[in-house]
């Protein structure tokens, strides 16, 4: 076998060339390397039997580098010798340890201590080379004799299954071919068909996508030209600001409702259920729809009984149910229409009926009302906005509770009525508990970090923060960020999870490992809002976890000090 790799890792080019003459009689090939970084490259180019590292490095220093080695499965088991120069402590030989260090050496070096040390690494590094060469053979032979044996026996069943045919065997066998071809080419029309129908309806979904984005994009535009030009005119200006931050969030919600439909078909929803009373559930309901509801001139009635049912339910999804059935029926309903929501009932069930006197549903359109991109009314002179989906997410999420909903219609111009039934709650049913959260910052104004690489995202928000009294510094390179709190000690700290080189769920935990951070607010903003993420957000150190783009309002109360970890989801 030839000559072995053996790396050398110290920032001194005096340690290097020292290393290489102590090392220089075992005749193998000798790699520098003046930093981590630098090992770690050379480590993905080349493989090698040893690593001499050494302990005190600047930026990553030999513990780092010696962590990043072994994370790698490739390099899992390449033995690492520390390089010390300073007293070593049992804690730190220890961690060494636990970072896969094969053994330590302190400077000054005893030359012959360290070639003994390496010959013997590099001699284990060639026999375990030779025992691998070895069992790659014997696994190459013998699944070349599996592939012989297998070749074998499927030759010999081959040739018997050809004797034992028979021309009644062939006869029926083309029996079957020939219904089994008219049956295929019947369901290739109906493929056909469906996929004509679907290319119809996604033609029609993506013109309806971009007609409802346009919507609210115009008067975006609109208000941006307005806030530029109204200098000096702040009641234009507060105007423009409204008009826009209800477009805004007509955005967001239909980018919410493409999002809960493909978490739904991808399995990726999770409920998050508690006991809940559905009057509260209602409540919530009509008042999202309120604005919709009066904007159209509908007179809403409500008919809820004074002790209202228990849920186990998630209060947001299910308040999110009742809410696209009113805003459905606010749609489809000519100005000045009636709405009714009536509460009722039946043995182990609740059923919320949702009814309105509007434009009604054909015989045909109430199998289909359920399904994606569908919707009752499309001509252009008629447009009652949304995708078509909104229906489908109440479908999904009603099932999601073990419950059905159901849509009934005496015709055309005669009203539509949606019955969606729930198991009722059990006595013992027990509430689901929160997560764990740290004590927010004191309530006024706080010192506070924005760390986003997104420049823009940082910047905007440090303005919001701004305005709000509150003193902001920013920074788009989380590897400044510790010692750039650790000096200005803010009293809370917004970071971007998705960031490069160190991520925020890393930098939550550097935080948290500063004695001065245990106090710090750490609040994650993120565009993944699913349990298992609140949950890394949570186990990384941070107290809240809002999923872009985050309500002001929201953020303005955990500046605030006044909320808690579960509540703070936008």
């Amino acid at each position: 076998m030839g000559k072995v790799n053996i790396l050398l890792v110290d920032d001194r080019e005096q340690r290097l060339m020292s290393y290489e003459a102590i090392l220089a009689e075992l005749g193998e090939n000798m790699v520098r390397a003046d930093s981590g970084a630098a090992a770690l490259r050379l480590l993905m180019e080349e493989d090698f039997a040893v690593v001499l590292l050494d302990v005190n490095m600047p930026g990553m220093d030999g513990f780092e580098t010696a962590d990043l080695i072994h994370q790698h499965p490739r390099f899992e088991k390449t033995p690492i010798i520390f390089v010390s120069a300073v007293n070593t402590s049992d804690m730190d030989r220890l961690r060494g340890y636990k970072l896969g260090a094969i053994d330590y050496v302190s400077v000054p070096i005893i030359p012959e201590v360290l070639r003994s040390k390496v010959s013997v690494l590099v001699e284990l590094h060639r026999k375990r080379r030779a025992l691998e060469r070895l069992n790659r053979d014997l696994a190459g032979e013998n699944a070349e004799l599996v592939r012989t044996n297998l070749a074998l026996e499927t030759k010999r069943a081959q040739e018997l299954e050809r004797l034992n045919a028979n021309l009644e065997q062939v006869n029926y066998e083309l029996g079957i071919a020939n219904q089994a071809l008219k049956l295929e080419i019947m369901e290739r029309r109906r493929v056909e068909e469906r996929l004509r129908e679907l290319d119809r309806r996604k033609d029609e979904f993506l013109a309806t996508l971009a007609h409802e984005l346009r919507n609210p994009l115009a008067p975006l535009l609109s208000g941006l030209e307005t806030l530029r030009l109204a200098r000096g005119e702040p009641e234009l200006g507060e105007r423009a600001r409204g008009i826009m931050e209800r477009q805004l969030k007509t955005l967001v919600r239909l980018v919410d409702d493409l999002l809960d439909v493909s978490r739904i078909t991808r399995g990726r929803l999770e409920l998050r259920t508690e006991r809940v009373t559905l009057d509260s559930v209602v409540s919530s309901a009509i008042e999202s729809t309120r604005p919709l509801l009066e904007s159209l001139g509908h007179r809403l009635l409500v008919d809820v009984p004074h002790a209202a049912p228990t849920l186990n339910a998630d209060p947001q999804r299910l308040a999110q149910v009742f809410g696209n059935l009113l805003n459905n029926a606010a749609k489809y309903t000519d100005r000045g229409g009636h709405v009714w929501l009536s509460v009722w009932r039946d043995g182990g069930e609740v059923v919320v009926s949702v009814r309105d006197d509007g434009i009604g549903l054909a015989p045909d359109l109430r199998a289909q009302v359920f399904d994606a991109f569908v919707q009752a009314d499309t001509s252009l002179e008629r447009s009652r906005g949304g995708l078509g989906i909104g229906l489908t997410l109440v479908r999904q999420l009603v099932q999601m509770h073990g419950g059905t909903v159901e849509a009934r219609s005496a015709g055309v111009g005669k009203g539509s009525e949606f019955l969606v039934r729930l198991p009722v709650a059990e006595a013992d049913t027990a509430p689901v508990q929160g997560l764990p959260t740290h004590t927010g910052a004191a309530a006024g104004s706080k010192r506070i970090v924005v760390v986003d690489d997104n420049r823009d995202a940082a910047d905007t928000l440090a303005l919001s923060l701004s305005l709000l009294g509150h003193e902001v510094r920013v920074s788009y390179d989380a590897t400044e960020v510790v010692d750039l709190a650790a000096a200005w000690r803010p009293h809370m700290m917004f970071l971007d999870v998705g960031m490069p080189k160190v991520n925020g769920f890393e930098l939550a935990r550097r935080l948290r490992s500063q004695p001065w951070a245990q106090d710090v607010l750490l609040v994650a903003l993120t565009g993944w809002g699913k349990d298992e993420d609140r949950r890394q957000s949570f186990e990384a150190g941070f107290d809240h976890h809002l999923v872009k783009p985050a309500e002001l309002n929201e953020i303005e109360r955990l500046c605030r000090g006044g909320a808690t970890a579960t509540a703070t989801v936008s």
